[in-house]
């Protein structure tokens, strides 16, 4: 075979280019294999930074702990309850009871709701104002007030009228029936 000049240049330009690419390929490979590595660290630096801030918090928590513990001995000695502080029932609760002194103020109770025999048949006790003592029978009712105020402003009255509508209209639930295909 008789290699010209030409084709020797050809096939050392070609080996060349090969040879480049290969190079630039290993290079490639190396680049991420150490960026892989670096990805790697930083992880481990932020896991590492959040177990040393776990453990900062673990030691202040610890030593505040301690630190209370010492001023309670010191300073107040209160102890963790034991087993025979507490007790078993209700009558043990009332035992402890001491029976009020001279002076104490009266025990709340509870009022009890009984229902009278009232004249209309309502079961319901009788409304009595506290300013006046008087029955709610013979207070001014609310629609005596509102017929002595009627008549004064329209525009009030119109505005009444529209929010009763409004609560009608509301208060009512109308169903839509299905369409038939």
């Amino acid at each position: 075979m008789n290699f010209t000049s030409d084709r020797v240049r050809s096939i050392g330009w070609i080996t060349t280019l090969v040879v480049c690419g290969a190079v630039t390929l290993g290079l490639t490979l190396r680049v991420n294999a150490v960026k892989s590595q670096v990805h790697d660290t930083e992880k481990r630096i932020v896991w590492v930074r959040q177990d040393i801030d776990f453990l900062q918090t673990e030691f202040q928590t610890r030593s505040n702990q301690q630190a209370l513990r010492d001023l309670n001995d010191i300073e107040f000695g209160y102890k963790a309850p034991m087993a025979g502080q507490y007790i078993e029932g209700e009558r043990q609760l009332a035992a402890l009871g001491m029976p009020a002194g001279p002076g104490a103020p009266a025990p709340i109770r509870y009022a009890n709701a009984e229902t009278t025999g009232s004249s209309d048949g309502s079961s319901l006790l009788a409304m009595v104002s506290p300013v006046t003592g008087a029955t709610a029978a013979a207070l001014p009712s609310a629609a005596s007030a509102d017929a002595s105020a009627a008549g004064r402003d329209p525009e009030r009255d119109a505005l009444r009228r529209d929010a009763a509508a409004l609560g009608k209209r509301l208060a009512h639930i109308e169903v839509a029936e299905a369409v038939a295909q």
